[in-house]
């Protein structure tokens, strides 16, 4: 679905102050992956993710969404249908002051028809979970809730890949909650997920691992593969989801007890299974 070669973006180009914010990334993103990004700030994450809807376009090398090149701008709309954006703040991505406008909004500019606008509405509001609040004023609603409908609004555009660059770094643990599960129902039903986040927790929620550092990467892998370097992630600037650092103190103590888990359900399964009593230490 996404193709990357040797992708390089440098903000104010020849410019004294030109920032130099990807070197040379070639990715594949396939379609029905679930692909999590990280690293520290500044490493290039939210500049990789908008080359992946030709928000932003490199300044050498070629970014292919369905084999078509984000430099050809006779077909931006069409990337921009394929592949569909949520940013960080919620508040910034809301124009109306209805739920239900607000999420017509994207299918009605694409010029459908009622009928067709109605049910595109319908569906991306059972999706994420907001139908009792599609008369409710966005301005209402809890910060989470904002955010699904952020997302409802990108779905009724029905992209086949959704961005989310940063998506729930605003809310409380509850909104984070609503978006991750949100996310996960989408990816079940076949939308290939891209998520970008600072939240190790949320990392593990993927089926592949980026990891990002100084405009390259660095890793990349399954998360149980990625996780399980301890001391590389450190040497990027990174921790271990909480889970896996629990994990790891259980083995330390108790050898036989696996140090790869990455999971509550996990730890409480091998907690139950292990032939003798564990000591739980902060």
């Amino acid at each position: 679905m996404i193709r990357i070669e040797n992708l390089h973006h440098t903000y104010n180009i020849g410019q004294p102050n030109a920032v130099v914010a990807l070197r040379g990334i070639d990715l594949l993103i396939r379609e029905g992956e679930y692909v999590v990004i990280i690293g520290r700030n500044g490493s290039g994450k939210s500049t990789l993710a908008r080359h992946l809807n030709a928000l932003l376009l490199p300044t050498e090398g070629d970014v292919w969404i369905n084999n078509i090149n984000t430099k050809d701008a006779q077909h931006v709309r069409e990337i921009r249908h394929t592949v569909g954006m949520v940013f960080q703040v919620p508040d910034n991505q809301l124009v109306a002051t209805v739920v239900e406008e607000d999420v017509a909004f994207g299918p009605e500019n694409m010029g459908l028809p009622h009928a067709e606008l109605r049910e595109r509405v319908d569906e991306a509001l059972l999706l994420v979970g907001m139908t009792p609040y599609r008369t409710r004023p966005p301005h209402m609603l809890s910060a989470g809730q904002k955010q699904r409908v952020a997302i409802a609004g990108i779905m009724a555009m029905r992209p086949r890949c959704l961005v989310l660059d940063e998506a729930t770094a605003m809310l409380d643990p509850r909104g984070r909650r609503e978006v991750l599960d949100t996310v996960r129902e989408l990816h079940g039903n076949g939308v290939t997920v891209l998520t970008i986040t600072h939240f190790m927790s949320e990392a593990v929620e993927g089926n592949r691992v980026i990891v990002m550092d100084q405009g390259r990467t660095a890793m990349d892998g399954p998360p149980r593969e990625i996780f399980s370097q301890t001391e590389k992630l450190r040497d990027l600037g990174l921790d271990l989801p909480p889970v896996t650092q629990l994990a790891q103190r259980l083995h330390q103590r108790h050898p036989a007890f696996s140090g790869s888990l990455l999971t509550v359900d996990e730890i409480v399964e091998g907690l139950c299974r292990f032939p003798q009593p564990v000591e739980v230490v902060a």
